[in-house]
């Protein structure tokens, strides 16, 4: 790996604190009960649990983000201390929660309930960028970079690559000016659903096309069936994902772009980038929560 004090990941995005019920045996409905088999609280936002992932693979990590006061949010700090991650330009501010994420997991079915508190750019944001041991900025959702406009330019200016993972948010996913917010991200990194209403097109290969003028990389990651991604020349390629026992998809896509964005910037080729990307991916389902355990070894 090239020097890890000048080749770090800045990862920009919202922290939520999990509740994951899982093994639920049907989902809700008003008025009614239901019983989940197992629960677990951790840390979770795309923006930590990519973060979190990076730090597993070996790659400095540090993320941009905010975190409450309250009793909730500060139930994260113990996990937030032990996942490898640079918290250096963690802000901490009574308004920042609690910023809470239900997740109900039914098999592979998953339903959230969220609550975004106060702003999305933390005070540490400028001197994030500004900060000499970090070469690309990972931007977690469009919301945030919706939020932050100029983003893109004054990471562009600080000599950074930009990746962004869209997320999904009902709001603004079929926003007409997203394409023109993203002006200038290197990597678009959507799954196949946000694919999909980005650019109107039900098959995957049409959306990769009609994105391919955008940006100069993008990778949809379509879950159990893999990856796919466009670039430049008419660059297309695709790769299978082995089956493997599911407890929890939740963060599996940020799992995945941790194991591009080190491979990508580590200069290798394609078809390398994606086969890391879906085998952290993959590997990330094996139980509950999105960050990797302590003793995972990725």
């Amino acid at each position: 790996m090239p020097n890890a004090d000048t080749h770090g990941i800045l990862c920009l995005g919202r922290l939520y604190c999990d509740l994951l019920f899982t093994g639920l045996a049907a989902m809700p409905e008003l008025g009614r009960e239901r019983f989940a088999e197992g629960f677990a609280l951790s840390a979770g936002g795309g923006g930590y649990i990519t973060a979190a992932h990076l730090a597993a693979r070996g790659r400095r990590a540090f993320l941009a983000s905010r975190l409450g006061l309250d009793a909730l949010s500060c139930a994260l700090e113990v996990e937030l201390a032990a996942s490898g991650v640079d918290l250096g330009h963690l802000e901490r501010s009574a308004e920042a929660g609690p910023q809470p994420t239900v997740a109900l997991v039914q098999g592979s079915e998953r339903a959230f309930v969220s609550r975004r508190a106060g702003t999305a750019r933390p005070a540490t944001l400028d001197a994030a960028l500004a900060d000499r041991r970090i070469r690309h900025l990972h931007i977690a959702e469009y919301a945030t970079l919706h939020e932050i406009p100029g983003l893109v330019a004054q990471a562009k200016a600080r000599g950074l690559s930009v990746s962004l993972d869209p997320s999904w948010d009902d709001a603004l996913i079929r926003d007409p000016g997203l394409l023109a917010t993203c002006a200038g991200i290197d990597l678009f990194l959507p799954n196949e659903e946000e694919l999909r209403a980005i650019t109107g097109c039900t098959d995957v290969q049409d959306g990769l096309d009609r994105l391919a003028d955008a940006f100069p990389l993008t990778v949809v990651k379509r879950g159990g069936a893999g990856a796919a991604l466009a670039g430049a020349g008419g660059l297309r390629l695709a790769m299978a994902a082995e089956r493997v026992p599911v407890v929890d998809t939740t963060g599996a896509g940020d799992a995945f772009n941790a194991g591009f964005l080190d491979a990508w910037l580590d200069g290798y080729d394609h078809r390398a980038c994606l086969a890391a990307a879906v085998a952290t991916g993959s590997a990330s389902v094996g139980h509950a929560g999105g960050a990797p355990r302590p003793d995972a070894s990725l």
